[in-house]
């Protein structure tokens, strides 16, 4: 097809013969099909290529990025053929199969797929990088279909009374597997069970029926799903995950990773999988496994080895009954990524110099303001980590206590028996603290006491969830502090967003229409000299375009004439205003920023600001 394309878009007068040329260069170089190769030299767009060939053939087009194709056609087609052929099923109707394809004379692949199926095949014709781009996104990437298939294997397997022999000789995992990415160094002395002589209840399960604990307990403890655990949290590290899901529906049972923000499938699992599976994470986390009515929370300390390197990871878990089982999400708490220089979190340098002012006074509140997720803790610890100093006495209370800091007081709340954010600061205040950190202000109680302490020669810093940092000044007053407390104690609010960051190794140049740019918030007369980049997708970022995050930073500074209008009653929006006249960077305007620097792209900074 590749000299049959290039002639045919010749013929069009769509490209030169140096267009090409260059192509079939880049193509013999880096592999893939022609038609991605002239789209990645400049030479034509997706939709020139599809408009083409559908022309010549007489075949629909369909733009795949804005089509919303059933699950149940997807799984029509198994996903190791629409990666063989290049192909996706996007609609059934009756006994025909209308299926994407990048090539709509490969006869071969209808006729494989017509015998597969059954169904009559109709061919629509849809460019080679959103086929591919659109497989990835139903079947999976490729790494995650090598994890699902390794997981099924050893899912598959599942018998409560299989032994370890048996086990290993009917799983794709083999002990080098194992060895390969750490699994055998699990540290299980963190590893709770239930004691085999203990009483055996049987309590009612969903719909009704029985479920034996112990035989629960002993098949969670069976060797394909304690390989199958093992295996979900090794690969959510090595993908460098920050939660993982584990979900049961009806007929689905699937485990989904956050990366970079962003929820991605990774793997289904049989159904027959779904209680042992949980049941082994919940006696990891130390929960009970009998409890399947109540949301319950714990932690899971592993020890692994990577490169000839033991590596401790914390998870936070977190179960929660859903309609068809328990859903367990746990967040990945890895010290290894937690960034303690401020000077890296993605701060420009007037927001950060304002931010390292506020705290290096010595008393006032400090807020961090933002979404779950934004990273309002790593950039607390952060300021602690600066103001770390064997002179001071800093004091946290923390929930949960995310990373052990040495040199700080870090105490866990338990709501159960009492310990609060209220009753901890309270306590605090006869500590002799001289810095006070407060995982987050959730109440009037809360809000008090650390106003109280800001006033009485205290550093106080903690979190508040807000859109952005005027209107955190609103919400301390709706809980009930006033105005002239607000005023008075308050040095500084700073609210983030994270964007995922372009992939270092796949930047490329992307026209966007002048008006569309200055409608989000550039300069007219900066948009002629504009390079807006995105990331083409390569293996390094599993064809994402993205790899890693940055912040975006709204640092707003208490001045008079901000303490002034609080105490007159001023709105968020005058607030705002008068807050960027005087300096303040609010985050539209630090994404664009980063736009300008190339770190992000406008479809990352529209997702996450307004103007």
């Amino acid at each position: 097809m590749a000299v049959k394309l290039g002639d045919l878009l010749l013929k069009q007068k769509l490209i030169t013969q140096e267009q090409l040329e260059a192509a079939l260069k880049l193509q013999r170089e880096e592999g893939g099909k022609i038609g991605e190769a002239l789209v990645r030299v400049g030479a034509v767009s997706e939709g020139d290529i599809t408009e083409t060939l559908s022309q010549q053939f007489g075949v629909p087009s369909i733009d795949l990025a804005h089509f919303e194709i059933d699950p149940a056609v997807i799984k029509v087609v198994p996903g190791e053929v629409a990666r063989k052929y290049g192909v996706l099923p996007v609609n059934k109707t009756g006994a025909t199969l209308t299926i994407a394809m990048g090539d709509p004379t490969n006869v071969f692949a209808m006729d494989d797929i017509k015998f597969m199926t059954g169904y009559n095949v109709e061919p629509v014709v849809a460019s080679e990088i959103a086929l591919r781009k659109a497989i990835d996104k139903h079947y999976g990437t490729p790494r995650s279909v090598v994890l699902k298939e390794r997981a099924k294997a050893s899912a598959a397997t599942f018998q409560p009374e299989s032994s370890l022999e048996d086990v290993m000789a009917s799983s794709a995992l083999t002990m080098d597997d194992m060895a390969s990415v750490g699994l055998g160094e699990i540290n299980m002395d963190e590893i709770t069970g239930l004691d085999a002589g203990a009483d055996v209840d049987v309590v009612k399960g969903e719909e009704g029926q029985e479920i034996d604990l112990s035989d629960l307990a002993k098949s969670s403890e069976s060797a394909p799903i304690i390989k199958v655990s093992n295996l979900i949290l090794i690969e959510a590290l090595k993908a460098g995950a920050s939660d993982i899901h584990v979900e049961p529906y009806e007929k689905e049972f699937r485990v989904r990773f956050r990366i970079d923000g962003i929820l991605h499938n990774i793997m289904a699992l049989p159904m027959r999988t779904r209680d042992p599976l949980i049941s082994r994470l919940k006696i990891m986390a130390k929960l009970d496994i009998s409890e399947k009515r109540l949301p319950q929370d714990g932690r899971i300390k592993i020890r692994l080895r990577v490169e000839e390197r033991s590596r401790d990871l914390d998870l936070r878990v977190s179960s929660v009954p859903t309609h068809f089982g328990e859903k367990v999400v746990m967040r990945l708490l890895d010290k290894s990524k937690l960034q303690l220089d401020m000077t890296q979190l993605g701060f420009d340098q007037e927001p950060l110099r304002r931010f390292k002012d506020a705290i290096d006074r010595p008393y006032g509140i400090v807020l961090v303001t933002g979404p779950t997720g934004s990273g309002k803790t790593n950039t607390l610890y952060s300021a602690i980590a600066a103001l770390n100093d064997p002179t001071v006495n800093i004091m946290t209370a923390e929930d949960p206590i995310e990373f052990n800091l040495a040199g700080i007081n870090q105490v866990q709340m338990k709501e159960q028996i009492g310990l609060t954010f209220a009753s901890a600061l309270r306590s605090f205040l006869r500590q002799d603290p001289d810095i006070i950190l407060v995982g987050e202000v959730r109440d009037f109680e809360t809000a008090e006491i650390a106003v109280k302490a800001a006033l009485t020669g205290h550093l106080v810093l903690s979190t508040l969830h807000t859109n952005d940092a005027p209107s955190t000044i609103n919400r301390l007053m709706n809980m009930g502090i006033e105005p002239f407390l607000v005023a008075t104690s308050v040095n500084c609010i700073c609210a983030q967003r994270l964007v995922r960051r372009i992939c270092s190794q796949c930047p490329e140049e992307v026209e966007t229409p002048p008006q569309m740019l200055i409608q989000v918030g550039f300069a007219p007369d900066e948009v002629k000299s504009l390079k807006i980049k995105r990331g083409r997708g390569c293996e390094r970022c599993n064809n994402t375009g993205y790899k890693g995050r940055v912040g975006l930073f709204e640092v707003l500074l208490f001045t008079d004439e901000i303490r002034d209008m609080i105490l007159s009653g001023a709105s968020s929006i005058e607030l705002k205003r008068k807050a960027i006249e005087e300096g303040m960077v609010s985050l539209r305007m630090s994404g664009l920023q980063k736009i300008r620097e190339g770190a992000t792209t406008l479809e990352e900074v529209l997702r996450e600001t307004v103007l």
